[in-house]
């Protein structure tokens, strides 16, 4: 009988912890709605808080909230940045829904003169300059661009109010990456294509062309002559980036011909161009451990990449088989995403949301 008990608490645990999202991978508003709901839950949650804060003195020991008055909740300052970032890209997505007034009625709380020049205090400090670089950086600008985007008054409103943090992250991308000797090829927060990738959008849509010059520049030289990423090596054990993908994302927006850039990638990642390649999916043992659960972001972060080099091929064939490997990334942690343990829940939505709406580009 207890053998019985528990077999059954097993599968009720796991069948618990599924997220009955849509597996046929569309951006619907059900699909929004779910995911939606996580920043939005956990935007004001203070604690647990992971703060990376370096102490100049006993006076910088405050609360979260105190420090970040804006991006205080969803565990860190990037989670938070990108939870918001979700939120603004759902109600654009969906303006007319009463989860775009919910939104609306949130950001109205968070996006005030006074929060966000709190924010800007703490990155002029001599440490903060270097805070979140360039990670959440990366965000930080998307949602700015997101904002940016959008038709509705409010959020314009909200993107100028956002705006001298974001112009001040931008100066320092500038100052940044010109002292850059080598590039930054991980699997995690500071891989540097990464945090290229959204900077270079940002710039293109502002029309920064000092910020947009200084990212290609970056880019030629670190990555225009690399050869035969070793893939195979992927991935190590916390990540939630591919250092190869990443890059080939990024060369995608630097490589302006696409057939300058299927040349470029024959050399990097020739393996992509076999029709028998296959890529794994990452496998998550331990959803309560916040390293371990990396592996679901990869997932959901190498199928946008994925999807994005996609994009830019010509030949159909491979085209489809990058597609598929994609699809099956997200397939295999979509259900790990609502209703999963804070390590995962307080971050994934975005990562998963960003999947699927790159991939609702392919069509």
């Amino acid at each position: 009988m207890r053998i019985i008990l528990t077999v059954f608490l097993i599968v009720y645990s796991f069948c618990c912890c599924t997220s009955e999202l849509s597996r046929d991978l569309d951006l619907d508003y059900e699909t929004a709605s779910k995911l939606a709901q996580l920043p939005l839950e956990c935007m004001h949650t203070e604690y647990p808080n992971k703060l990376s804060q370096v102490l100049h003195n006993e006076t910088e020991v405050l609360p979260p909230s105190a420090l970040h008055p804006t991006f205080y909740g969803c565990f860190d300052w990037h989670s938070s940045v990108h939870g918001h970032w979700l939120l603004a890209k759902v109600a654009n997505l969906f303006p007319d829904s009463q989860l775009a007034e919910n939104i609306t009625s949130r950001f109205a709380e968070q996006f005030t003169e006074e929060k966000v020049a709190k924010e800007l205090v703490y990155f002029k400090t001599r440490w903060g300059k270097s805070f979140e670089r360039t990670y959440g950086w990366a965000w930080l600008l998307k949602l700015q661009m997101e904002l940016e985007k959008s038709e509705a008054e409010s959020f314009q409103r909200y993107g100028q109010t956002l705006r001298p943090l974001t112009d001040y992250i931008a100066e320092l991308y500038v100052d940044y990456l010109p002292k850059l000797a080598y590039p930054i090829r991980v699997g995690e927060h500071s891989n540097l294509a990464f945090g290229l990738i959204f900077a270079l959008e940002y710039a293109r849509f502002e029309g920064n062309t000092l910020l947009s010059k200084e990212i290609r520049n970056v880019s030629e030289n670190f990555y225009s002559a690399d050869t035969d990423c070793p893939l195979r090596y992927e991935p190590s054990g916390s990540d939630f980036l591919s250092p190869c993908l990443e890059e080939a994302e990024l060369m995608t927006l630097v490589t302006s011909d696409s057939v300058d850039f299927t040349a470029w990638l024959s050399k990097f990642l020739p393996q992509l161009f076999s029709e028998e390649f296959v890529l794994a999916p990452g496998v998550v043992n331990d959803r309560t451990d916040g390293k371990l659960v990396h592996l679901d972001g990869l997932n959901f972060s190498r199928a946008w990449a994925l999807y994005n080099i996609a994009l830019r091929l010509s030949d159909a064939g491979m085209r489809a088989r990058l597609i598929a490997v994609a699809d099956e990334h997200i397939l295999t942690s979509i259900d790990y995403v609502v209703g999963s343990d804070y390590a995962g829940s307080h971050w994934l939505a975005s990562f998963l949301l960003h999947a699927l709406e790159t991939r609702f580009q392919l069509e």
